[in-house]
């Protein structure tokens, strides 16, 4: 009975909220851009569990026809909160339906089945382009004021689907891998877990490949891994409080949705998580991302909006966000812009964050090829520390060698001479970042820029870094500064 009015008073306090002053408004003050209050999704005053339809909650069992049941009941009545109480609940996918919240107690697990069978192959977005993958643990398209809430763990089993470089694991690790059936080493220091995951990356460029026919894309399917959370299309989204774990690959993934609030969740892959970002949200408008903590194998927040052609073809920019109060720990940035970006970023503002042992702290990154416009980027108030390489880097070589890098290897002019500029030109400018702290980075800062296209318009203002390597700067312009201090071994500048 005590749980049952604990859960009540809950879940009416949640919609009591809806009607009260809306308390994400302060997050949208006083920004410099225009930018739309975000508001939290109208979920009913109604909620089943998802014991009633017959769960196992020991972990044995799957639970994947329970959660339809569940969803479906919920949705003919008009949406409402599924509550998943404690427990370990073993499921294959997980698909949302609008004006619903799945509600994680405290003590529940949800724990992804490792069989692919269960996951079948989709028409989706990875990495920018338009491919195949397989279905994604939790899915949801179109959808109106959604959310995933509570107190539990989400975990996707990843273990089941990554890669493993040798170098990022301990020795007793690599060998508990070679001894997994059905897996391999498939070059010197990189296992894969299957034959099938070979195939596949053997007709990738990058980790999308090609395929003529099903039957090709079937023979590679262990190859396409899924993000583990996919809400694409979607309007009024709410990710709070939970922790998202041990995702297949990138961990949390809206794609072209509106009007979001990702809120004091803790979104965690291992550090050798291949391919395994925390939270990559692409081609997204009105966004709060606040209070969360962030722990990858990857890029730790990062914007993207599509990749080259299929990017500009979309043409939605990642637009409107604002990044308050979060934490990075390992992953390879902490605030990341790109490479993806080929539909464009702009207004957005981070602030109050601290990175702390991130191999980069605030990170852009393109190529050419890609095209799109990243701007009116703000940010105030960031604290890093042990930052393997740079504190700050503007890298428009991604993948490749910038000017610098092939001069010093004996390249010549014509190697690096300028290209026209065309719709594949990357373009970074109008970026302000203030108010930065950092102790003990690698480098301190890049700004390595296109011939035909510098990286223009770049203000830093009260930054304090200490590293063991000065900045650089190659190719910018109109980089203006304030109050930069920079201590190396050798030198300080300002």
């Amino acid at each position: 009975m005590y749980k049952r009015l604990t859960l009540l008073l809950v879940l009416t306090a949640m919609t009591v909220s809806l009607s009260a002053e809306n308390p994400y408004k302060k997050y949208t003050d006083g920004l410099p851009f225009t930018m739309a209050e975000v508001t939290a999704p109208q979920i009913p005053d109604r909620s089943v569990t998802l014991t009633t339809f017959g769960a196992d909650p020991t972990g044995q069992q799957l639970c994947t026809d329970a959660f339809v049941k569940a969803i479906d009941q919920l949705s003919a009545q008009g949406g409402g909160h599924l509550v998943v109480p404690r427990g370990v609940w073993l499921t294959g996918p997980i698909v949302l339906k609008s004006h619903i919240d799945l509600h994680l107690e405290h003590g529940a697990v949800i724990q992804f089945a490792a069989d692919e069978r269960l996951y079948q192959l989709v028409k989706t977005s990875f990495e920018g382009l338009d491919t195949r993958r397989c279905q994604s643990p939790i899915s949801g398209v179109g959808l109106t004021d959604v959310a995933i809430t509570g107190y539990g763990v989400i975990d996707g089993n990843g273990q089941y689907w990554r890669p493993v470089k040798k170098s990022k694991v301990t020795d007793s690790h690599w060998k508990r891998l070679l001894e997994q059936p059905g897996s391999r080493e498939l070059r010197k220091g990189y296992w894969v877990p299957s034959e099938s995951y070979a195939n596949g990356e053997a007709k990738a460029d990058m980790n999308v490949p090609t395929a003529k026919d099903d039957g090709e894309w079937q023979q590679m399917k262990r190859f396409l891994r899924p993000v583990m959370v996919s809400l694409v299309g979607c309007k009024n989204v709410l990710l709070q409080d939970v922790i998202f774990q041990n995702s297949p690959a990138w961990n949390l993934h809206p794609l072209m949705c509106e009007n979001v609030i990702i809120e004091n969740v803790l979104a965690r892959n291992p550090a050798y998580a291949q391919n395994g970002d925390a939270l990559d949200l692409e081609s997204c408008r009105d966004v709060l991302i606040i209070n969360s903590k962030f722990d990858a194998g990857d890029d730790g927040i990062c914007l993207k909006s599509g990749k080259d052609a299929d990017g500009r073809r979309r043409g939605r920019p990642c637009e409107n966000v604002v990044v308050d109060g979060c934490t990075v720990f390992a992953g390879h940035g902490g605030f990341v812009v790109g490479s993806e970006m080929s539909g464009g970023v702009r207004n957005i503002m981070v602030r109050d964050c601290q990175f702390v042992g991130t191999d980069v702290g605030l990170r852009f990154k393109s190529t050419r090829g890609r095209g799109g416009v990243v701007e009116n980027i703000f940010v105030d108030g960031i604290s890093m520390t042990d930052i393997a390489t740079y504190a700050l880097t503007f890298n428009m070589y991604y993948g490749g060698k910038s000017v610098a890098e092939v001069l010093a290897d004996g390249g010549t002019s014509q190697e690096v001479a300028s290209v026209p500029v065309t719709e594949e030109t990357p373009i970074f400018r109008n970026i302000d970042i203030r108010n930065v702290v950092c102790s003990n980075a690698g480098y301190a800062m890049e700004f390595n820029g296109l011939p035909e296209m510098p990286i223009d318009g770049i203000r830093l203002e009260n930054i304090e870094i200490s590293a063991h390597h000065d900045a650089t700067f190659n190719y910018s312009t109109n980089i203006s500064k304030k109050n930069v201090n920079i201590v190396t071994p050798l030198t300080t500048s300002k």
